[in-house]
């Protein structure tokens, strides 16, 4: 009975991290396409956001909202996972690079898993240099 229930232990384990995966590729896709509205509905509804000299905590419409003028700005090239964290009490973060038709840019982001439901509480674009 013990093993029976270390091994649905482990396969919710499994399945919790396929499901931040996902996630986690599913906001990579939405940076890489330049679609601020996709990014935005992993967003918290007040979240620690910054681009470039923008920092603030904003309602999810207002950080989409910087986020359209961003990559209407800066239309984006590539963008590509640099690091991923391991999950870690249900939060995790990722680092990347935002190729643009000016530049280079750096991307963090903080997910956070709570029940069903992983949604992005910081998300950051800096200079490379910051």
């Amino acid at each position: 009975m013990k093993t029976k229930s270390l091994i649905f232990l482990a396969i919710i384990a499994l399945v919790g991290f396929s499901f931040t995966a996902d996630v986690i590729d599913d906001i990579a896709a939405s940076i890489r396409s330049g679609n601020p509205k996709n990014i935005s509905k992993f967003f918290i509804d007040n979240i620690d956001f910054k681009v470039l000299d923008q920092e603030d905590i904003y309602s999810k419409q207002q950080a989409e909202m910087i986020l359209k003028d961003f990559f209407t700005k800066h239309p984006v090239k590539a963008y590509t996972v640099a690091h991923k964290s391991t999950p870690k009490n249900g939060s995790q973060y990722v680092i990347g690079t935002l190729e643009t038709t000016d530049g280079k840019y750096r991307t963090y982001f903080l997910i956070k898993t709570a029940g069903t439901q992983t949604l992005i509480h910081q998300f950051k674009i800096e200079t490379e240099n910051e």
